[in-house]
């Protein structure tokens, strides 16, 4: 068995044995979904041309259920540091390249998973919630279905929105190392960019960092109206984020590398 494989089986054995993981996963999908229906809930449309984009409405969830996912990157590498069986773990793979890339392709593929559960429940819930509240055919808002292009980017972008969160994440916390630390790295640089930039005046400089933040560059991907008026389009902000998850990605590495654990 090549040492690439028995890497990403270690780190599933990790994953699915131990219990935070599967906790974090839940509540990330119980997040999402629960905040999408309370924004789909509290929305109206009274009248044809209401201008709400339906399907950012649903997906609004993962602005809380990013956290969690965030959470759990960071304790896949941090709470080894914490317990010292990340020595266990160097010396079962030396490689320790293989050992982050495994641990970023079985956190990717779990939170892809329990993503594509969080955004199919959204869409569920949002089905039955937005028809009471105006939101018709008669008001220009037909059934969302994955059929439809713009929805089926939105939901995608969505998912692959979080796996991007959780390689940045895990990035930051081989950087960093501390769990506290690498946490409010990563939440920071998620949630206080759209803060800040709210006070910026400048209308240029305003545009370039909501393009340049990771959320609100990332999170483009789920628009499907007004895409002209958006300060970076869909698959570029998801580009945006992608870039910063690789360039964390890279720098936990090359740390990884050299530094004695």
């Amino acid at each position: 068995m090549s040492t690439a494989l028995r890497s990403v089986r270690a780190e599933w054995t990790k994953l699915r044995t131990t219990p935070g993981p599967a906790w974090l996963l839940l509540v990330t999908a119980v997040v999402t979904v629960a905040l999408g229906a309370a924004v789909s809930a509290a929305a109206t449309c009274p009248h044809d041309g209401c201008g709400i984009d339906v399907a950012r409405l649903i997906l609004s969830g993962v602005y809380l259920g990013q956290a969690p996912v965030a959470v759990l990157a960071v304790l896949a590498v941090s709470g080894e540091y914490s317990t010292a069986l990340i020595r266990t773990t160097l010396t079962a793979m030396p490689s320790r390249p293989a050992v982050l890339g495994a641990k970023a392709l079985v956190l990717g593929v779990a939170v892809a998973a329990i993503g594509s559960l969080a955004v199919l429940g959204s869409l569920l819930v949002a089905g039955v919630l937005l028809p009471r509240h105006g939101f018709t055919p008669e008001h220009g808002y037909p059934g969302l279905s994955l059929a439809d292009g713009p929805v089926l980017r939105a939901s995608g972008g969505t998912v692959a929105y979080l796996v991007l969160v959780a390689i940045l994440s895990l990035g930051a916390a081989a950087v960093v190392r501390d769990s506290g630390a690498a946490i409010g790295s990563v939440l920071g640089l998620l949630y206080l960019p759209p803060l800040v930039t709210q006070l910026v005046t400048d209308p240029d400089l305003h545009r370039r960092l909501e393009q340049l933040a990771p959320m609100s560059a990332g999170l483009a991907v789920q628009a499907t109206t007004g895409l002209h008026q958006l300060p970076i389009g869909p698959w570029a902000g998801l580009g945006v984020l992608a870039a910063w998850s690789a360039g964390a990605l890279l720098a936990g590495t090359a740390l990884l590398r050299h530094r004695d654990t």
